[in-house]
């Protein structure tokens, strides 16, 4: 969804999703025990692993699962210095360097099946909400954005903005790439309350 003007004017680009690549990276990142994004809370209904790891696994696992996740959520902002390859078991979801990720490779494989079921469960209970307010979603930034101009007394400049709606445990907005969020679901359903909270993600983009 965006704005479109005259080719003077500023444009503002917004995708909102639940992809299926972010889904199935939390659930790994919950079943796996995994702390980072420590900000970010956990998926509803998935129990986190108890860490049973030494310091020194953990802390490899965690860098690991930080380059994945980062390639996940803006894979053109981190692109992978070495060729991908795919998990087995997880389709075309999840592909992790040739090198250096062997223990995340390894760590991921069992929950396969688990992991994948969820990701597409979540996101077509995403397709389904989106579909019987199609005219909301857009309406939703559109009214933020004008909001903004006239506090500002300006147009917004040209931004993109991704946003990934996620059944988080927690309402509420985080920043989980330079250009992308993750709003809980319960609080995107809630115009009014969305409304207060992607102001202030309007006002630092635009």
């Amino acid at each position: 969804m965006g704005g479109m003007g005259s080719t003077a004017a500023p444009e503002w680009l917004i995708r909102e999703d639940a992809g299926q690549p972010v889904l199935l990276a939390l659930y790994l990142r919950q079943v796996l025990g995994i702390r980072s994004p420590e900000e970010l809370p956990h998926l509803r209904g998935i129990p986190p692993r108890a860490n049973d790891r030494g310091e020194e696994a953990q802390a490899l696992l965690e860098r690991q699962w930080r380059e994945y996740w980062a390639m996940t959520v803006e894979p053109q902002a981190h692109p992978s210095p070495i060729p991908l390859d795919l998990v087995d078991g997880f389709e075309t979801l999840l592909a992790l360097p040739a090198e250096g990720a062997d223990e995340l490779r390894a760590a991921v494989i069992p929950h396969a099946a688990e992991a994948l079921a969820f990701s597409q469960s979540a996101n077509a209970r995403y397709r389904r909400d989106a579909s019987h307010g199609m005219g909301t979603a857009y309406r939703a930034y559109a009214s933020a954005i004008a909001e903004y101009e006239r506090q500002v007394g300006r147009r917004a400049h040209s931004f993109e903005l991704n946003v990934q709606v996620l059944p988080l445990t927690q309402r509420g907005v985080w920043w989980i790439g330079s250009l992308t969020i993750a709003v809980t679901d319960g609080l995107r359903g809630d115009v009014a309350a969305f409304d207060a909270a992607i102001h202030p993600i309007i006002a630092e983009l635009a």
